[in-house]
Formats: C-alpha cells, sequence, structure tokens
C-alpha cells in the first residue's frame, strides 16, 4: 500500500507553495528594481564627474582639475572615480594611465557607452563618451572614460533588498506555523469523526449523524448510503438462512426418516416403495434448495460478471420449447405468440430464463384438475417488454393475489416449494420491472415488466 501525504501536509503544501512562488516573484522584482535603481543613480553621478573634467579640460587644456573636481572624484557616491582623456589625435591629455576598453556589443546612445568592465582586477562600471571641443588651441572631438567600483553600488544593492527578503522569509515563516496549526485545527471536525467510528463496533451499522464540514457531507453520505446497503445485505442473508433453516428441517428430517424405513425393509417389495418414496422426497427437498438459491441470487446485489445486455426474444425462444415438451408430456396445449424484432434487455440473462421457466412450472404444478391449456405471450409497450403466461386452471382469486406473492405461501396445500411467484418477482425487480397477477372468467395469468435496455 502506498503512503502519501497527509491531508494537513497536502493543505500546507498547496497553500504555501502559491504564496512562496509569489514570494520569489516579488523579491526578484524587488531586487532588479533596486539594482535598476542603483545603476541610475550611480551612472548620474558618473555623467556629472565627467562634465565636471570635460569643463575643467576646456579651461585648463588638462594641465589641472579644479579644487571642486577633485573632491567630486573623492567623494562622489559608490567610492573614488579614475578618469583618462585623450585628444583627437589620440595624444593622452590627463588621467590614469590604460582605460577600460569598451566591449564590442556596448551600447552608444547620445555619443555616450555605459559598460562593465575589470580595472586592476576589480569590476568597474565605465562611461565613455566623445565631446567636440577646443582645448590648447586643438579644435576636434576628446574622448572622456570615467569609471568606478561597483562594489559600493552592489553593497547598496543588498542593503536595499535585505531588508525586504527578510520581510518576506519571516511573513512566509509565520504564515507556515499558522497554517500548520490552523489546518489541525480546521482537520478537527474529521479527527472527530474518524474518532466517533473507530468507537463502533462491528453490528453497529447505523448511518453516521453528526455535525461534519460541508466539504466533506458527500463522503459522509456515500458511506452511509454504503452502511445501509450492507445492512440491508446483511438483513437479506439472515433472513434467507432462518428461511432456508426453517423450510428445510421438515423435508430433511422426511429423507433421513424415509432413508431408515429403508433400511429397516422386510422384503424386496416393501424396499422398493419406501425407495420410490425417499428418491421422491430427496427430489423435492433438492427442489427447494434450489429455489432458496435462486430467490436469494435474485434478491442479492448482481455481480458485475453477470450482467450483460442479451435478446431477450432469442431467451423467450429457447424456453418456449422446453417447456413445449414439458406440457406435450403432461397432456396440456402449450400456446406461444412471441414478437420477431430483437428486444433488448441488460441484466442476468439465466436469472431471466428462470423467472419465465418458474412461471410457467408455476402454471402447470398448481393448474389444477381442469388445467388444459397454458399460453407464453410477450409484447412491446412503450420501453416496457411485458411477458404474459396464462392458463385456464383453477386461477387464484384477486383476493389471495398478497398471499399467492409471499414467500412460502400456497393457497391451497400442493406440491412446490412455494417461491415460484416470489422469485419471478424478485427478479423481474432486478431488471426495474415488476409482476402482476390477473384473473378473470376462467383464466388466470401472470404479467411478467422487463424494462428495455436503450
Amino acid at each position: 500500500m502506498n503512503n502519501t501525504l497527509s491531508l494537513r501536509a497536502r493543505l500546507t503544501f498547496v497553500i504555501l507553495i502559491p504564496l512562496l512562488i509569489v514570494a520569489a516573484m516579488f523579491g526578484g522584482w524587488a531586487y532588479f528594481d533596486a539594482q535598476s535603481r542603483a545603476a541610475e543613480r550611480f551612472d548620474r553621478s558618473l555623467l556629472s564627474t565627467a562634465l565636471a573634467i570635460t569643463r575643467d579640460i576646456a579651461v585648463t587644456g588638462g594641465d589641472a582639475l579644479s579644487e571642486e573636481t577633485r573632491d567630486l572624484l573623492r567623494d562622489t557616491s559608490g567610492g573614488a572615480v579614475f578618469y583618462y582623456v585623450y585628444a583627437p589625435d589620440g595624444v593622452f591629455v590627463t588621467g590614469y594611465a590604460t582605460p577600460p576598453v569598451p566591449p564590442s556589443t556596448a551600447f552608444t546612445a547620445d555619443g555616450q557607452t555605459y559598460f562593465e568592465a575589470i580595472y586592476q582586477g576589480q569590476p568597474v562600471r565605465v562611461l565613455r563618451f566623445t565631446q567636440t571641443m577646443a582645448a590648447d588651441g586643438v579644435v576636434g572631438p576628446f574622448t572622456f572614460s570615467v569609471w568606478q567600483n561597483t562594489d559600493l553600488r552592489d553593497g547598496f544593492v543588498r542593503s536595499r533588498t535585505r531588508p525586504v527578503f527578510l520581510i518576506i522569509a519571516s511573513m512566509i515563516g509565520a504564515l507556515a506555523v499558522i497554517v500548520w496549526f490552523g489546518v489541525r485545527l480546521g482537520l478537527y471536525p474529521l479527527i472527530d469523526l474518524e474518532n466517533a467510528i473507530a468507537q463502533r463496533s462491528a453490528s453497529d451499522l447505523s448511518a453516521i449523524r453528526r455535525p461534519i464540514p460541508v466539504e466533506v457531507s458527500d463522503i459522509v453520505g456515500r458511506i452511509n448510503s454504503l452502511l445501509d446497503e450492507l445492512k440491508r445485505t446483511l438483513e437479506a442473508k439472515d433472513v434467507f438462512i432462518s428461511d432456508a433453516a426453517h423450510q428445510l428441517r421438515n423435508p430433511i428430517a422426511g429423507v433421513l426418516a424415509l432413508a431408515e424405513s429403508v433400511k429397516a425393509a422386510k422384503t424386496p417389495e416393501v424396499l422398493q416403495i419406501r425407495s420410490d418414496d425417499l428418491i421422491e422426497a430427496a427430489q423435492e427437498t433438492a427442489l427447494l434448495a434450489n429455489d432458496l438459491l435462486t430467490l436469494e441470487r435474485a434478491r442479492a446485489v448482481p455481480r458485475e460478471d453477470a450482467l450483460t445486455r442479451f435478446d431477450a426474444t432469442a431467451l423467450i425462444e429457447d424456453v418456449a420449447n422446453k417447456f413445449g415438451k414439458t406440457a406435450e408430456g403432461a397432456g396440456v396445449s402449450f400456446q406461444c405468440d412471441i414478437p420477431n424484432p430483437v428486444v433488448p434487455l441488460f441484466g442476468d440473462p439465466v436469472l431471466f430464463e428462470q423467472a419465465l421457466l418458474n412461471m410457467l412450472t408455476n402454471a402447470l404444478t398448481h393448474g389444477g384438475p381442469t388445467l388444459s391449456e397454458i399460453t407464453l405471450s410477450a409484447r412491446v409497450r412503450a420501453k416496457t417488454l411485458i411477458i404474459i403466461v396464462g392458463d385456464n386452471g383453477k386461477g387464484i382469486q384477486p383476493r389471495d393475489f398478497e398471499t399467492a406473492l409471499a414467500r412460502f405461501s400456497q393457497i391451497t396445500p400442493a406440491s412446490g416449494s412455494g417461491l415460484g411467484l416470489p422469485i419471478a418477482q424478485a427478479i423481474a425487480e432486478t431488471f426495474d420491472g415488476k409482476i402482476e397477477l390477473k384473473s378473470g372468467q376462467d383464466t388466470f395469468a401472470v404479467e411478467l415488466h422487463f424494462t428495455i435496455a436503450t
């Protein structure tokens, strides 16, 4: 059995993971925003310093920088600023030797180029631009390079973003703790429900009646439905066992008594008579056992592998052919009227066939001495297949219909188990159908209704 995360952990992850994603996005935005603002601020400082150097070069020809410019080079944001200037003919004017060289991919706008480079093993930010001017009689484009170490700028970015990250981390941590314990508190009704179920005994299959959250009401409803179905199944099993024990007690006792009488027979003639009686009693007992099993199968929840779509017309014809020979042997006329079109049903075809045979056998067994004809007909009305088994025997009076449909009941003493009509009724109900008894002048009919498959 595979283990999965607890509901508490699952809910915690479901809540926190989106928040972590949002926090990461917000932290990334804060970092890039701080970096952009720092770059903009430091680039303006570089430009201000470069313009001051340009002014001094124009005035002094590069011989000296003013005090204000030197202070700017020392104290500008980001630390010390380095510079390099050369004339239109490439002659060095002033500044530090070996300025950083811009990469080939550096972007130039309005004659100004900002780029990152390495100067004396340290990362620097460089501003390089060209300006046409006159200095010491030289007129033309002078090139200025101004650069500054980026450590202070990066430190500025970290100082701006560190509090943001700390606040985000603290909020996520606090929220994780709140969610973890909050989910536990929210799941308390489920824990209470679990404890209540655990305290039940195996015989307590009553419905769960406790205050439950709306989100799990469907689950509890399904459990209650399952408990109710299980309860009804167990009750049906108990009834079956009780009925079987009650109904089989006397036949089995009779079989045992006949077996003992066979053993005590004095002459071959008496032995033969008692053996025939024993065989007949055993056959009746076997028939009762088979009817009990058929009734239980019809009332039980059908097995999925037994359910199929089948043609009812073909099965009716097959049952009619089998019963025709039985009726002929009993000296009873048998008439059959079956529709030609295919009539589809969905269910257990064995039970369907058993229902028809029970009705026909019931008519033959209980028709009485006046029975001379049995009919089997079928017709389709709306979405229902109606099968009618009729006879001209003694029939059943309408006041006795309820008794006839009860298990083990017989209107008058006769052979049989008294389960023929109850079995047919139970089988019809498995097809979402029903049974109807109809009595007329010198006629009696049993109608079985089966819902046609769509």
